[in-house]
């Protein structure tokens, strides 16, 4: 896979370092064991399944592991908001995170699409 797929790699690990480090946060201080292990789930799984994708067996199990990541991203976006929402997030903490996960969900998108464009 080329250099866009190795900041994939990476920008994903970063965020997924970061979702870790909330969740700590939110069992220690905020005392908030449900949806912060929802968040932990779907944060970290996005990172692992593109770490998957770089040894795929065929174009459609790459693409298939970078869509089931790109579904974990969306919906993380979803468990980010509801902790906004709910105060257990300030607005600047969700938009620092979100910023992220918008930007994951960007590089996504283009390599699954450019994936799906490619001949085999």
């Amino acid at each position: 896979m080329g250099s866009k797929d190795n900041v994939l790699v990476d920008k994903s690990f970063k965020f997924a370092v970061r979702i870790v480090n909330l969740y700590k946060y939110l069992i220690n201080n905020k005392k908030e064991f449900v949806l912060s292990k929802q968040l932990l789930r779907c944060g970290t799984s996005i990172g692992a399944n593109i770490h998957e994708s770089q040894d795929a067996q065929s174009k459609l199990d790459f693409i298939s592991k970078l869509s089931i990541s790109l579904k974990e991203a969306k919906e993380c976006k979803y468990w980010i908001k509801l902790l906004r929402e709910t105060d257990y997030l300030t607005n600047k903490e969700a938009n620092s995170l979100l910023t992220d996960l918008i930007k994951l969900i960007k590089l996504l998108t283009s390599i699954i699409k450019t994936s799906k464009k490619i001949k085999d």
